[in-house]
């Protein structure tokens, strides 16, 4: 099956970021650093049907397909990876310093999270809401599994996106990991684990 992630950020500035601060300086693009390496990074090599897509509202959307990166040359450290995401904002990809950084095959796109949304739906993807108060995703893991082609939305504690009327229209169902709460970045390994494994 093919998995695709969407994790949406209102906070992350990089105007002051220091990477010995990332946290405190950049609006917590570690946080999304991390989700984009547990989603696309297997043990030893790239996930090769797993995409992750940022949509950063100071920034814009960026593709992370796993196709378009070299595993060898792929930072995949954290510290490492947040530290080539923010030169290569910073640049915007327009800048001979591009040639030079591991993360220039990042792909931009023009379409919003709610655009992205309306694409898939028209190419026939599944797509689910991530959200603490959702149906058990244990109950429907084996159905979900099934389906080709499934885009997971991923909230964030501090984006009110989720609770949306913008996104409630679109009628996406809700699904729950468990009571728990988990950071984004493990429901992201919780998800591969039980959909890949299955």
């Amino acid at each position: 099956m093919t998995i695709i992630f969407f994790i949406k950020s209102k906070t992350v500035n990089i105007d002051k970021y220091n990477i010995k601060d990332v946290p405190g300086s950049s609006g917590r693009l570690d946080v999304i650093s991390r989700c984009i390496l547990s989603a696309i990074l297997s043990n030893n090599d790239f996930e090769r049907n797993i995409q992750i897509w940022v949509f950063l509202d100071n920034y814009g959307t960026f593709i992370f397909n796993p196709e378009i990166f070299d595993y060898d040359t792929f930072p995949k450290n954290e510290l490492f990876f947040t530290d080539y995401f923010v030169k290569f904002l910073q640049k915007n990809n327009n800048s001979e310093d591009s040639l030079f950084n591991r993360l220039s095959s990042i792909k931009v796109s023009k379409m919003n999270i709610i655009d992205a949304i309306n694409h898939f739906k028209q190419l026939n993807y599944s797509l689910y809401i991530l959200y603490e108060q959702g149906q058990d995703f244990f109950k429907v893991s084996s159905r979900i599994q099934e389906e080709k082609n499934t885009v997971f939305i991923i909230g964030s504690q501090e984006d009110e996106f989720i609770y949306s009327k913008e996104l409630s229209a679109l009628k996406i169902p809700m699904i729950s990991i468990g009571t728990q709460s988990y950071l984004a970045s493990s429901v992201i390994r919780l998800l591969k684990l039980h959909l890949l494994v299955l």
